[in-house]
């Protein structure tokens, strides 16, 4: 099948991320939201990182002030679900809640048209137990970008036992479209990234709790010894320690193993209310986001 219109469900974080990769891929992009607010934020945010682009060499990925106002003419924000009857893909990035989805699920199924593809975005949520909120479960996929959208090359195509193949090969073919690198997967919990990820990131923590090192100098480590980017508490913080701590929830339940169990640390600091950069509190202090200091716990 052919993708042409696109609709977003969500335009926090990760909606309006996916919503202006769709668009900049030249896709004409509709984003649902409860309310006119939210929508404006995330719009916001869209026509900042849109402006950075625009600040680059075309050369090198930047774009020119004709092709910003093309993007910008193809979305679309809306708060009536009507709006998504005639679209071809549901992306769906709300909350990271299963009820919340299925009930969203629910209710867009008998306005959309009977050919068009549900995608979740969801990193830890079974694909397989959203589908069941839905009267067409074999053109239901996971989409898994990651954050942010617009600069963060991979995306995980994840497939059920119920997804069709000719579903599964649309899904794949317009990640690519979007100018990401797709990977397929199934629907085990983590797929691929935060399967391999999170048992990583909590073995830091501990490492940190049974006193091998310091958060600095465990980060320092990784990331001189390894080549990573960011060690894993400056990633934990940009993450964000709650959406963390709620995958290893997810995790735990699935396989019932202790890498995947959250550390008493990591627990106690999104009790505190402790996420990280969002915050200004995590592992690290971002009273001065340019020279964050590192907690002693």
């Amino acid at each position: 099948m052919k993708i042409q219109k696109v609709a977003v469900l969500g335009c926090g974080l990760m909606g309006s991320g996916i919503a202006q990769v769709a668009a900049m891929a030249g896709f004409e992009t509709t984003v649902l939201e409860v309310e006119q607010k939210f929508l404006d934020k995330g719009f916001a945010g869209i026509e900042k990182s849109l402006g950075k682009f625009a600040e680059r060499p075309v050369e090198k990925g930047g774009i020119t002030a004709a092709q910003k106002d093309s993007i910008r003419a193809r979305l679309k924000g809306t708060t009536s679900k009507a709006d998504l009857a005639d679209c071809d893909i549901i992306l769906e990035a709300i909350i990271e809640n299963v009820e919340e989805k299925k009930k969203m699920y629910a209710l867009i199924d008998g306005i959309v048209k009977k050919k068009a593809i549900f995608a979740t975005n969801t990193s830890s949520i079974s694909v397989t137990e959203l589908l069941t909120a839905v009267k067409r479960p074999e053109r239901f996929i996971g989409m898994h970008f990651f954050n942010p959208v617009p600069l963060m090359k991979l995306v995980e195509v994840v497939r059920t036992i119920a997804t069709a193949p000719d579903v599964y090969d649309a899904a794949y073919e317009f990640g690519k479209k979007l100018g990401k690198v797709p990977v397929r997967t199934s629907d085990k919990t983590g797929f691929i990234v935060n399967r391999l990820l999170v048992p990583y990131l909590l073995d830091a923590i501990r490492a940190y709790e049974e006193g091998v090192g310091s958060i600095e100098d465990i980060d320092n480590a990784m990331k001189l010894g390894c080549g990573y980017p960011m060690g894993p508490f400056t990633l934990l913080d940009f993450v964000g320690l709650e959406t963390t701590y709620y995958i290893t929830q997810v995790m735990y339940d699935e396989f019932k193993e202790r890498r995947f169990a959250s550390p008493p640390l990591l627990k106690r600091l999104v009790m505190a209310g402790w996420y990280g950069r969002k915050t200004g509190k995590g592992f690290y202090d971002y009273a001065n986001p340019e020279k964050p200091v590192a907690g002693k716990f």
